[in-house]
Parts: C-alpha cells; structure tokens; sequence
C-alpha cells in the first residue's frame, strides 16, 4: 500500500520488523514533495523510532488477523476491549495503542490485530465523533474561515476547530491525522 495510507495503529512491515505505527504527520514543506513523518515502535525489540516515508513509497502492511471488538473503558491497568463474538475481554496498555488512545470513547468498535496469537495494535474507524469539552467562547455571525482555534475533546486530544464550535458540539475527528472533519450530529 502506499504509505499516505498509514494510519496510527497499524502494523508494518519495516526492514525486516513488524512496527507498530504510532503517530503519523503528512508534510509538504514548500514546494517539495510530501512525505509521512511517522512514530513507530519495533514489536519486536520494543524500541521507538522516527521515520519519513515519501509520498509516493510503498508499505508492506503485515498479514495479521483481524478481530472485531468493542472499546469498553480506560483505567489505570489499562485500556479494556470486549470481543463481540465471544465476549472476553482483554486489556491493552498504553504502550501498545499509542496515539490511537486519543479516539476511544465507550462502545466504539475497533478491529484488535493479533500477530501468532498476540494482540499486537488496533485498526481504529476513520473518523470518531468527539465532544468539545474546552474552547474559546463562539464569535458571533462567524462563519467558516481560515481561523481556527484549539479545541480540548473528551478524551484529552486537542485539535483545531472552526470559530463556531461550542464546549458541547461533538465534532467529527479524521483518526489519520487527528484533524476536524465537520459538526457532528
């Protein structure tokens, strides 16, 4: 695949390695061409690293299965998943979701991706609904602009929201690039 179509938490194929994708950042500076500044942990050491793939690179997605689960809760031990065709349960640390954390809210539906047996990332929606919960006060008769904002959602992830959005709107979120899409209903 091409790797503009990375996403957080998912797992690659990378030099010989499985890595988990943690962050990922498109860049154009300027008039060059784009590249995926991305975060990514070796699932095998453990280890952290940055790396830049062009735009026009192709990425080996890894062969993993897939499992359809549902996101529970958030609590010190961990990050609770409930599989829908069996109902177990498991928990994933913070270490092994990354960033993907920043878009699980109750009941969402996610796919768990298990590698020999282990879960090894989670392949989120492409986009969340999320709730304003801080922001600045609305500008009255602001419309759609190039300004924007910071907003903080419900799960702590902060974005850039047009004028308008309220404390309360939900928003709909672009889980690639953690960025406003449009209000949500």
């Amino acid at each position: 695949m091409k790797a503009t179509l990375l996403r957080p938490g998912m797992i690659i194929q990378h030099e010989g390695d499985l890595y988990a994708v943690f962050s990922v950042e498109h860049r154009t500076p300027g008039n060059k061409r784009g590249a995926m500044q991305t975060r990514m942990r070796n699932l095998r050491t453990g280890s952290i690293i940055d790396y830049k793939f062009r735009a026009e690179d192709s990425v080996d997605r890894a062969i993993l299965d897939e499992l359809d689960f549902e996101f529970l809760y958030g609590d010190g031990e961990g990050y609770h998943f409930m599989n829908l065709e069996n109902f177990e349960q498991i928990a994933l640390g913070h270490d092994l979701l990354g960033d993907a954390v920043e878009y699980l809210t109750p009941n969402l539906p996610v796919k768990l991706e298990f590698f020999e047996n282990k879960p090894i990332g989670v392949e989120l929606p492409d986009t969340v609904d999320l709730t304003v919960v801080e922001t600045e006060p609305a500008i009255q008769k602001a419309t759609a602009s190039s300004v924007m904002k910071p907003a903080k959602l419900e799960t702590g992830l902060t974005i850039q929201v047009p004028p308008f959005i309220n404390v309360g709107d939900k928003v709909r979120v672009d889980t690639s690039e953690g960025r406003y899409v449009q209000r949500a209903q």
